[in-house]
């Protein structure tokens, strides 16, 4: 299985070429695509109108999340201090807890956020920057 974070979806949404879906299949493979609830709301924040996030809403209902114990909060927040301590530090908590996420179901990130790389260097993430 594989996390695709929005950095990715945002992406494949925006191109009418389908190169970019294209893509995302070719490195997903045979594996199963999974979300968390922060994938949701990132992606449902950003519709443009009705329309969209009416077709958003249902495809996002359909799809399987990954979703926090109650260690999983304090695992994100013990990230993000650690990497502040080592004088290092990513834009926003959230990035923190998907990676938690991801890291405790032991998959693959496939993401197009820097933060993610910045992540990897104090824990174990398996992550894979998407080029296009």
């Amino acid at each position: 299985m594989a996390v695709v974070d929005t950095s990715v979806w945002i992406d494949v949404f925006a191109d009418h070429t389908g190169r970019k879906r294209a893509r995302l299949l070719a490195l997903v493979g045979d594996d199963e695509i999974r979300l968390t609830r922060f994938h949701q709301l990132e992606l449902l924040q950003g519709a443009r109108d009705e329309r969209e996030w009416t077709t958003l809403a249902s495809y996002l209902e359909t799809q399987d999340y990954l979703e926090p114990g109650a260690a999983t909060w304090t695992d994100a927040a013990r990230w993000y201090f650690d990497l502040r301590r080592a004088g290092r530090s990513v834009r926003g908590t959230i990035d923190c807890l998907i990676a938690q996420l991801t890291l405790e179901a032991g998959e693959l990130l496939l993401h197009r956020d820097r933060d993610f790389s910045t992540l990897a260097t104090l824990r174990p993430l398996r992550e894979q920057w998407v080029a296009w």
